[in-house]
């Protein structure tokens, strides 16, 4: 499998990419390398090996769950730079 230019402009544009004619042909080469080394790694034999949990032999050592004082909500809205009565008002961001 290799990509061409086509499929890498398809991919730019959904990762909301952008790039000159030198950048492109770097861009097509490195990801030609990635899939060509996944490639590689698909003919290992992985019949009997165990998937991997974690990288790491090391876990998590959690605390209990406490419920504490919870700010109120005047409290909470009494420092904000923008609010109304109950609400932060934060910019529109969407259209």
């Amino acid at each position: 499998m290799s990509i061409n230019k086509e499929t890498l402009e398809k991919i730019a544009h959904l990762a909301r990419l952008e790039f000159d004619e030198k950048s492109e042909d770097k861009m097509l080469k490195d990801m030609n390398n990635i899939l060509s080394f996944v490639e590689k790694l698909q003919e290992l034999d992985t019949e009997n090996i165990e998937p991997l949990q974690s990288m790491s032999f090391e876990t998590n050592q959690l605390r209990e769950g406490k419920v504490g004082e919870h700010l109120s909500h005047d409290k909470g809205l009494k420092n904000a730079p923008k609010k109304d009565s109950d609400y932060f008002r934060v910019p529109k961001v969407m259209e």
